[in-house]
């Protein structure tokens, strides 16, 4: 692990950017899973959706696997999600639509000042699927340690852990971050059908 920083204060995420993602846990647990999905955030329209397998889930305790589409519309001041349920029946999966949930929020899932807002200090540089990134870690209020690792020099998000990786760590790593424009209709939502 190198020491070089190559940037003085904390970078703030781009004003739109997508990625596939992949979610799991440090170290894998028995209950533990990993899924994958993908995001959007465009933070000049105050936006952000994400698709994907809800993780964490247990389904020993549900009985289904959930994947979720939610959009987050600050300017309405709500959130959207659209849910369906996995549920296997003799190693089949079926596939049951669920009531949408229309519900008050009043911010983005992830600030793009979030490492400002929060006082990040530069924790080094690592190579993250397979780039040089620099990291920087800070405690929310209540919350666990997190470390976010953005490709070297660029405010392109490659990985965020939250917790302790010698313990139990969420993980999430983003292969395909880009910041090309988003289209109008990936945050289209119509709040009153529900």
């Amino acid at each position: 692990m190198e020491t070089k920083k190559t940037f003085e204060t904390p970078p703030r995420l781009p004003d739109r950017w997508s990625t596939s993602y992949i979610s799991y846990w440090q170290p894998m647990l028995e209950e533990d899973q990993i899924t994958s999905g993908y995001c959007w955030f465009d933070y000049s329209r105050n936006v952000c959706r994400i698709d994907g397998l809800f993780n964490p889930w247990s389904e020993k305790e549900t009985g289904h696997r959930l994947w979720m589409s939610e959009i987050i519309t600050v300017n309405q001041g709500l959130t959207r999600k659209v849910k369906i349920a996995y549920t296997k029946e003799q190693g089949t999966y079926q596939a049951v639509s669920l009531e949408d949930d229309v519900d008050a929020c009043h911010q983005l899932l992830l600030a793009q000042d979030i490492l400002i807002q929060n006082n990040a200090t530069y924790a080094g540089s690592h190579t993250i699927l397979g780039l040089e990134t620099d990291a920087w870690t800070f405690i929310r209020q209540e919350k666990s340690p997190s470390t976010y690792y953005f490709e070297q020099s660029t405010n392109h998000l490659i990985r965020m852990v939250t917790g302790n990786p010698e313990q139990h760590a969420s993980v999430r790593d983003f292969p395909s971050f880009n910041t090309q424009t988003i289209p109008d209709n990936i945050f289209r939502c119509d709040y009153t059908k529900v």
